[in-house]
Order: C-alpha cells, then structure tokens, then sequence
C-alpha cells in the first residue's frame, strides 16, 4: 500500500497538474473527475464500480425526493387548509422511504466489506460456545480504498437534501467529483456538499501563489510524516508488538510516541490534501486545530478529525437528540434531576450511540469499540463533572489561572495517549496489560532504552522537528497565520526557508534500511 501512494504523492499529483492548465475552465473540473476516477482504480481496481453505484444511488435518490417535494408543492397549492395536514404526511412518508432504500444499499456494502467478516468471525465464536456444531465461512474481501470516507460523505448529501438544507444537484459530474475528489478519498476530510461542490467545479487556473502557498503546506505536510512519523513508528512496533517484555514508564512512551506518531502521519495527510486544494484554488476544510491544547476529551474531539466530529454531531447526536421519545425523557428527568443534569442525563444516549458508532467506523474490531466507549465513559464523567469544578474554581478564584489551564491540558493529553494506546493495541487483553502495566511497572532496564531502534541522532533529530511543529502551533493556537507572516517577508527570506524545509525532508527523512513507514491511518479504509 506505502509503494502505491508514494508513487501517487511523486508523479501522479504532478501529471494531473500539467494536464489541468492545458484545458480550458469549462474542462478542468473533468479534467479532476477523470483523475479522481483513474487514482481511485489504480489504487482499488475494478472495486471502482462500488463507488460509481454509490453516486448513482445517491444522485437517483436525491433528484426522486425533489420530485416528492414538487408534488407536494403542487397538491398543496390546489388543496384545502383542512388537508395539508395528512398531504404533507404523505409525501414524508414517501421521502423516508427513498431515504430508508438508498441507506439500505450504501450501508450494505460498507457491512460487505468492512464488518461482514468481524460479526462473522463473532458469531463463529458463539455458536462454538454453545457447540452449535456449525460454523459460518468467512469471506476474505478487500475493501475499496476511502469506503468509509466517501460513505459518510455521500450519506451527508443524502440527508441535507432529506431535510431540505439544500437542493438536489441536476448536474451528475458534479455530484461524482464531489464524491471522490481524488486528494481526499482515502483520508478526507469528510466534506458538506454545500461548502466544496461549487468550488471543486469552479476550474479555476492554477495560479503562482496558489501553487507556492499549496507546495508549503504540501512540504509541511511531508515533513510531519517522513521526519516524524516514519521515524517513529519502529519504536512504536517495537513496543506495541513486545509489551510483555517492557515495563511501564517504556510502554508509556510507546502509547506516547503512537500518538504523536499519530497525529504527525494524519494532519500531514491533511496538509497534503489541503495543499492541494490550495493549488487548484479549491476550499478544503480544516480537520485539525492544535487538538494537543485543548482542557478536556470533550474539545480535544472539537479539534481533531473535526469533519468526522461535525458528521456524527449533525446526523447522529443532534437526530437522536431531538427525537420524541428523546424530548419525552429530557421532560421527564428535568422534572427529576432539574434543568442541568436532567437534559444531560438524557442526552448521554445519544453520546453513548455515537461514540458506539465512531469507535465501529475506525475499524471492525474489539479494541475500536473499546476507544469508542473508552471516549464516551471520559466525556460523559466530563459533562456531570464540568459544573461543579468550575463553580469550585470560580469559588478559589483560579478559574482564569494559567496554572490551571496547563494541568488540564496534561490530564487531556495523557487521557488521549491512553485512548490511543486502546486503539493501537492488538486485542483488548493486551490493551488492558499495557494500561495496567504503566500504573503498576516502574523499573526500567538498560536494555528496554537500547532495544527501541532509535539512536541518539534520531532522537535528536525528533526533538528539534517537535520543537519546531509545537512553535508552529503556538503561533496558530494565539491567531498567528505563519502563511502569512512568510508571504509578507522578501522573496530571499521566504526561498531560504522553503529549502530548509525540502532539505530537511531529504537529509532527516526517515529512509532506508532500519526504518518502517507509517501507512495513512485510513489507508485501508
């Protein structure tokens, strides 16, 4: 997998560059369809067709709501004030209907692909323990790349015209680029057709500044992966492969390092992706915002993979949330626990199906469902404990105390890491040894430090790149683009610092012999 998307990062980005400017405006936007198109079956083969039956059901399902609504809009005009009532019930009916058919085909064959073979394997397991004398086969299916990605982001249309937020799109390649626009495919950001469908169809020409702010955040993008990244993960295999034989204080690194590792490897796809977008003058939003400085899990998860946070906030939170039986228990607790922990008692089902959900959609496995749960138990004693502390804080007067703000900071961080070393471990046994190993095992040997495969230039190297990424998001977390300030400088300054960076990449990339390259977390998704 590593082989192919290092080939799309070296040639294919730069062939669709060249071609692009060669057309006039009205072509370009084809002309990024056809790449999208030929990058997904490079990378995914003739499992192409599961995304072109995606948009198709998609587009059909949408156009067939807007002509329930026209209908609609029609016998109401013609109909007596006493009938709207049971017309508008109708046609609701009819629109769920379409709705309920068109999830029903997508979700299946993310369940094909994804899921069939862990609930298969499950329920292998129970029928042995009741020796039911019968095994299910399992199916052994390779899914095709950004399935989950470009699931949600179809589904996201699909609702927004459901619940009439925006109109079904006549125009068939528009609704296909926004689909799998090809930089975004295998790790979003998962995008609202009403702020990039326009855009990506725009064709607008490739522009020096666009190519030079784009290239930036490309270059920072690659720099966050192969100098940090890469460098990393052979301590993080390591660890996370021999946990039996480390003890706490390096098992922590590890799930230190993992997160690190983490987030290097996914916000610089981000940047990539978002570089990209720079350099074809298209909007790609944000999927990350110093997520390392928030005060609790609650905004650590505001700040990180933001537009999978955002998707499961307004379609599954929000819809679960409002719901009458929903309403209907809110009512009844607000009566019981008063207007604070009533509402938020209520609410904490909802959070449990999301968390359920999000921890399901990173991966069918045991160890997913756990980082999810995990999330919700952290939140939810958030929640029911935000108020009191805060009313203690106000009560010391330290509620504004910098102090303050950095021990919970830490307490976030360190939460996360252990989050992540749930979502990292192989099995949910091991994650438990792991977790109970860093409270328990403090004595570390010479031979844990020599054995994690990195020297000491190594580590002086991660220490200055993580000196530079944390300056950086210091300036941003205070409002300081540094986009900005470096387009305000010469023409020499700003070429000085750009050979720094590409420099960097090659001389302190993590290349070779000895070193393990991160594949994209959702590469295989």
């Amino acid at each position: 997998m590593h082989s192919v998307l290092s080939k799309y990062y070296n040639y294919f980005f730069l062939i669709v560059i060249l071609f692009y400017n060669l057309f006039p405006k009205k072509v370009r936007p084809y002309v990024l369809l056809l790449s999208s198109l030929v990058f997904f079956y490079l990378l995914s083969g003739w499992r192409v067709l599961f995304i072109v039956i995606t948009i198709i059901t998609i587009y059909l399902s949408t156009l067939w709501m807007e002509k329930i609504d026209d209908k609609k809009n029609i016998e109401l005009s013609n109909c007596n004030s006493d009938d709207k009532k049971s017309i508008k019930e109708k046609y609701k009916r009819q629109k769920r209907l379409v709705l309920i058919l068109c999830l029903l085909i997508n979700v299946f064959f993310l369940f094909v692909f994804k899921y069939l073979k862990f609930f298969t394997i499950n329920i292998n397991l129970l029928l042995n323990l009741f020796n039911a004398g019968y095994e299910f086969s399992i199916l052994r299916l390779i899914a095709p790349i950004g399935i989950s990605f470009y699931t949600l982001q179809a589904l996201s249309y699909l609702f927004d015209v459901y619940n009439g937020k925006i109109e079904a799109d006549k125009n068939f390649f528009r609704v296909a680029l926004f689909m799998f626009f090809f930089p975004s495919i295998m790790e979003g950001p998962i995008t609202r057709y009403s702020d990039t469908a326009e855009n990506l169809f725009e064709g607008n020409k490739i522009t020096y500044q666009n190519l030079c702010f784009g290239l930036q955040r490309i270059l920072w993008g690659l720099f966050k992966k192969i100098v940090i990244a890469d460098r990393l993960n052979i301590l993080v295999k390591t660890v996370f492969s021999g946990y039996m034989e480390y003890s706490g204080p390096v098992i922590f690194l590890g799930a230190l390092s993992y997160t690190i590792m983490l987030y290097m490897d996914f916000s610089g796809a981000m940047d990539v992706v978002c570089g990209i977008g720079n350099i074809f003058n298209i909007n790609v939003p944000e999927n990350f915002k110093q997520p390392f400085f928030s005060k609790n899990i609650s905004e650590f998860w505001t700040r990180w993979h933001i537009s999978l946070g955002t998707w499961f906030k307004d379609y599954i939170y929000y819809p679960i949330s409002l719901s009458k039986p929903m309403k209907k228990m809110t009512n009844s607790l607000r009566k019981l626990l008063g207007n604070h922990y009533g509402p938020l008692l209520s609410g904490t089902f909802a959070l449990f199906v999301v968390w359920f959900l999000n921890g399901l959609w990173h991966g069918a496995g045991w160890t997913y469902i756990l980082f999810g749960l995990y999330h919700f138990v952290m939140i939810s004693i958030g929640n029911i404990t935000r108020t009191p502390f805060n009313k203690l804080y106000t009560k010391l007067n330290i509620q504004n105390s910098k102090i303050l703000k950095g021990l919970q900071i830490i307490k976030t961080v360190f939460l996360v890491i252990l989050g992540e070393l749930i979502f990292r471990a192989e099995t949910v046994g091991s994650a438990f040894i792991m977790i109970k190993k860093i409270f328990t095992s403090y004595k570390v040997s010479s031979w844990e430090i020599s054995s994690l495969g990195l020297d000491v230039p190594d580590l002086f190297i991660l220490i200055l790149a993580l000196i530079a990424i944390l300056v950086i998001s210091i300036l941003r977390e205070k409002g300081i683009s540094v986009r900005e300030k470096l387009a305000s400088k010469n023409i020499f300054f700003r070429w000085v610092i750009y050979y720094l960076l590409i420099f960097s990449i090659i001389i302190f990339g993590a290349f070779g012999p000895g070193y393990a390259p991160v594949d994209p977390i959702y590469a295989d998704f």
